[in-house]
């Protein structure tokens, strides 16, 4: 933080700013999260041993904290923007570390039969690789495609497209189609 602000020049800064050390700097970035979520999860583990969806919640504030600090420092400053409050509209970071924790607990309760390496590694590659892929190619939530086709099977929407496609309902929307 020093650095960044008081540097000669802003030189720190623009370093920060070039396009490799940014990359540097985010990939980092990703391996903190990571390990938060790690030892978020280890620490409820031990605290509450069988409650598993508060071990979970630890794991992601962890994890996206700031999201949801982001929340209360906006409240305090009188700026509430409820369309991007994280509880409601989660981002890929919460998303992420939601995933992040579920996988870690199931470690812990020894679901997945793997090394601890190999699973940590695995989740860091996890975050890695989507936080590349939503600088590089523009993809800034890979579980949108999961929560549309989630939602399609388990909320309606499939039964109500195929209601629609069976019974040929007229046009209720109140447009002339007649030429």
């Amino acid at each position: 933080w020093y650095l960044v602000n008081y540097s000669p020049f802003d030189i720190v800064y623009k370093l920060c700013k070039f396009g490799p050390f940014k990359l540097v700097i985010y990939c980092m970035k990703e391996f903190q999260r990571a390990n938060k979520v790690h030892h978020g999860v280890v620490w409820a583990m031990k605290q509450y041993p069988g409650a598993y969806i508060i071990v979970a919640i630890v794991g992601v504030i962890k994890g996206a904290g700031y999201m949801y600090i982001r929340t209360a420092e906006r409240l305090v400053r009188g700026l509430w923007i409820p369309s991007s409050n994280e509880i409601l509209q989660p981002s890929f970071v919460t998303k992420g570390s939601l995933a992040a924790a579920i996988v870690f607990i199931l470690e812990k309760k020894g679901f997945i039969d793997a090394p601890h390496a190999v699973i940590y590694f695995g989740v860091v590659i996890f975050f890695v690789y989507f936080r590349l892929s939503s600088l590089l190619l523009g993809i800034h939530d890979p579980f949108v495609p999961f929560e549309n086709l989630f939602c399609a099977v388990f909320m309606g929407g499939m039964v109500d497209a195929l209601k629609r496609a069976v019974t040929k309902e007229p046009d209720t929307s109140g447009a002339d189609t007649t030429n």
